[in-house]
């Protein structure tokens, strides 16, 4: 089964749609595919006390920017399924004291195959992806994921 590339502002309007969180932070799909997908966000509504980002602000941004990716590359490929995030773990680099985004690269083939087969067989599949979070050309934070897709019962 075929599926097709999600644009960018496919993409935007699905998670704004989907994750009203993501509206308040003020995200901005700058990248959309199977293979990379990169979200920016103001630092105006992330804020915290000491006029850096908002270390919440910093995990959501990557985790959605993961869970975009896997669902934008299941959509490709026409597998259905509903995705969302199991575990996560987040480090802190550098503060962040300008608008900020996350990039998330397609995990390697081998890891992508053996999740689709499993989604395939069992109806339930995760997928470990990684997430690197930038300001200014700089990597200030990394997140370490895992994501559940499962298909929907006929």
């Amino acid at each position: 089964m075929r599926g097709r590339v999600l644009s960018p502002g496919e993409l935007e309007g699905y998670v704004r749609e989907q994750i009203p969180l993501s509206v308040a932070i003020g995200v901005r799909v700058l990248q959309a595919g199977p293979e990379r997908v990169r979200i920016e966000a103001p630092l105006a509504p992330n804020l915290n006390h000491r006029a850096t980002a908002f270390g919440g602000s910093v995990a959501t941004l990557a985790i959605l920017t993961g869970w975009a990716l896997v669902h934008a590359r299941l959509v490709a490929e026409g597998r259905p399924a509903r995705t969302g995030i199991a575990e996560s773990s987040v480090r802190y680099d550098a503060p962040i004291e300008a608008a900020f985004s996350a990039i998330c690269e397609a995990p390697s083939p081998d890891a992508w195959a053996r999740f689709t087969r499993t989604l395939e067989r069992r109806g339930r599949a995760r997928l470990r992806v990684s997430v690197r979070v930038e300001c200014r050309g700089r990597e200030a934070a990394r997140m370490e994921g895992a994501y559940v897709a499962i298909t929907p019962r006929s």
